[in-house]
Formats: structure tokens, C-alpha cells, sequence
């Protein structure tokens, strides 16, 4: 979309609030909107912050530009919501990873590669996510008054997790171990929430805002971190 001299991507979600969210190192700004808004109101909405956009873009050109992980020590990685120095460890045993202090301790084969590593690590955040997930769905299916038939977790692109109502199956995203807990809970009762509501309208919202008063503060965070 192009608002004068302004060049604004927009991404339409199934959420309730408008975020504005300012890329480094070159300031790409980019609107996440509720599909509901038409592109007049998104247009007003981006003029009236127009000074405060242009604030950032030049705060973000002073930031670092972020490169693809290496996976090789030094590097920060981040696992429920804090941050790790990577800390690769070559031996000749089974790989596996550690936390120490600070530290994310990633024990890998002589002569492994970048993918290699990856992998390694994107296991270990599979099974401290799937370890986490069986007492907080059923902690919140307690207070929400659901039940779940099966629950999963993939990588996901778009969306933190998803539910299909008529199978009462919810997904979760991967990227979420690296979060803090109250954005994993979030997103959890998120989609237990659609086994009461399935769409996105004032009942959804006011089952979120009953059970769990917070839910706009954690929605921001993994808006604006994503």
C-alpha cells in the first residue's frame, strides 16, 4: 500500500487490535491489521503515526542488520524467553544439548555441518515444547471447560498455532519454546478457545478477555517479536 512518499505492507490476521511493526536495517514498515478493517481506515491510521514511523526508521538504521543463524558458538539463541549464547561442543557421541548458566551447550559429531546443527537443536526445542504442553492443556481445559481430542506441534509460518474445531484438534507452533510462558499459555487457550467459539468475533474475544484478562498484552509481544 502507498501513502505518499510511504511504502506499507499489510498483513491481514485473525486478531482483534492494529500493530505497526519497523524492520532495520532500512525501516520497512509494515501494518498488521484485523481482516475487518478496509484500507481507508488503515490509511488514516498510518498518517496519524506518520511522525513516530519515521522516528523509528531512523532509530533503525543505527541497529545491526540480522544474518541467518550459523549455528556456531557466540551466536544468541533464545529459549523461553530468555537469551543463550550457543555453545557448540564437538565429540564423538550421540548429539545433544545443555543448558549451563547462560549458556545453550550444543554437542555435536566431528565434521557436522550447518543443517546438521540445526537439527540438532530444532529436536531439542520439539521435546522441551511437547514436555511442556500436557499439564498447561490440561491445566487450561480445566478452566476453560474443553477437552481436546489430540494435540501436535510443527513448524508454522504464518500462524503461532490452530485448531480444528469439529476434529478438537489443536496445533502449536515450534517457534513458540522460544517465548515466554504467559505467550505459550496465550496461544493455548487461544485455541482452546475455539472449541466454545469457532470464529473470531465479540464472543471469541470476551471468552479471551474471561479467562485469561491479559491475553491484548500477550498478543502485542508475539506480534511485535515475530
Amino acid at each position: 500500500m502507498q501513502i505518499g512518499n510511504l511504502t506499507v505492507d499489510v498483513v491481514r490476521k485473525d486478531i482483534k487490535n492494529l500493530y505497526i511493526k519497523i524492520y532495520p536495517p532500512n525501516g520497512e514498515v509494515r501494518i498488521v491489521s484485523p481482516r475487518r478493517l478496509d484500507d481507508a481506515t488503515i490509511k488514516k491510521f498510518v498518517i496519524a503515526k506518520k511522525n513516530w514511523i519515521e522516528k523509528k526508521q531512523n532509530k533503525c538504521k543505527n541497529q545491526p542488520v540480522t544474518y541467518a543463524k550459523q549455528y556456531v558458538s557466540g551466536e544468541i539463541h533464545y529459549y523461553k524467553g530468555d537469551r543463550f549464547l550457543l555453545n557448540v561442543i564437538y565429540y564423538q557421541a550421540s548429539p545433544k544439548v545443555i543448558i549451563r548458566d547462560n549458556y545453550l551447550d550444543l554437542y555435536v559429531r566431528h565434521g557436522s555441518i550447518t543443517e546438521q546443527k540445526e537439527q540438532v537443536l530444532i529436536s531439542w526445542y520439539r521435546q522441551q515444547l511437547k514436555a511442556e504442553l500436557p499439564s498447561l492443556i490440561a491445566k487450561w481445559e480445566k478452566i476453560i471447560g474443553v477437552k481436546t481430542n489430540d494435540w501436535g506441534v510443527k513448524k508454522m509460518k504464518t500462524r503461532w498455532g490452530t485448531c480444528n474445531t469439529q476434529a478438537k484438534r489443536i496445533w502449536l507452533n515450534l517457534e513458540l519454546i522460544k517465548k515466554p510462558q504467559h505467550c505459550l499459555e496465550y496461544v493455548v487457550v487461544h485455541e482452546l478457545v475455539h472449541l466454545l467459539e469457532r470464529g473470531h468475533g465479540d464472543r471469541f474475544y470476551a471468552y479471551m478477555t474471561k479467562f485469561m484478562p491479559e491475553w491484548k498484552t500477550y498478543e502485542k509481544q508475539l506480534i511485535m517479536d515475530s
